[in-house]
């Protein structure tokens, strides 16, 4: 397989389409609605409804979960949060494009990743702001081998879910395999500042540390 490498200013406008990141800070705009997550136990509890209380908005409550798994302080706690963050994720609004979602990644678990994008391309026609179809696709370009559109992919997750911390890892994995070490430690440091208890991506910043942040000094 041929490997390509992102052009610096493409990968600087991939990271851009996340954008900033205020976790820890006040928030005063509303925020927009990845992996795939094992799915939790109904999360009602997390969002109490009692009649001295207005209801809060999906977009107020997902807010509230991501402030959460930044303020985690162990990574059980954080892995716990990350699962009602990806069930949000995974809601479409659409019976159809949820349908076909769960086709396709039976599909990849099928290792059928041809079935898996034809099936991804339905459903982002139907949801066409559905960051997580755009991420799901992404995966399976990846794993056919076609790192490229993977890569303009998680861009158009980003740009839905500026905070999607599976989408950073993955253009991560990418570009350390394309040898970007630099780059890679970038997209892994964005995922950190969302997800700051994330196993796999502190593994990997341990890994590129010393030589990227050593080629720099």
């Amino acid at each position: 397989m041929i490997r390509f490498r992102i052009a610096p200013a493409v990968f600087a406008l991939l990271l851009a389409s996340a954008g900033p990141f205020a976790i820890g800070a006040t928030q005063a705009q509303p925020t927009p609605p990845s992996r795939p997550g094992i799915v939790a136990p109904d999360d009602k509890a997390d969002n109490p409804v009692t009649p001295t209380a207005p209801q809060r908005s999906p977009a107020a409550t997902l807010e509230r979960l991501f402030q959460r798994l930044h303020d985690a302080e162990t990574q059980e706690e954080a892995e716990g949060v990350a699962r009602l963050i990806q069930r949000r994720w995974a809601r479409s609004g659409s019976d159809t494009a949820d349908l076909l979602m769960t086709r396709a990644q039976q599909a990849l678990k099928d290792k059928q990743n041809e079935l898996a994008i034809e099936l991804l391309d339905r459903v982002i026609s139907l949801q066409p702001d559905w960051a997580e179809a755009w991420n799901q696709r992404a995966n399976a370009l990846y794993l056919l081998g076609d790192s490229i559109r993977s890569m303009l992919d998680i861009g158009e997750t980003l740009k839905r879910e500026p905070r999607h911390y599976g989408a950073m890892m993955g253009l991560g994995m990418i570009l350390r395999q394309q040898g970007d070490d630099k780059a890679a430690m970038a997209a892994f440091r964005k995922a950190l500042e969302i997800y700051p208890q994330f196993d796999a991506v502190k593994k990997a910043v341990d890994a590129l540390k010393t030589e990227v942040d050593g080629r720099d000094a």
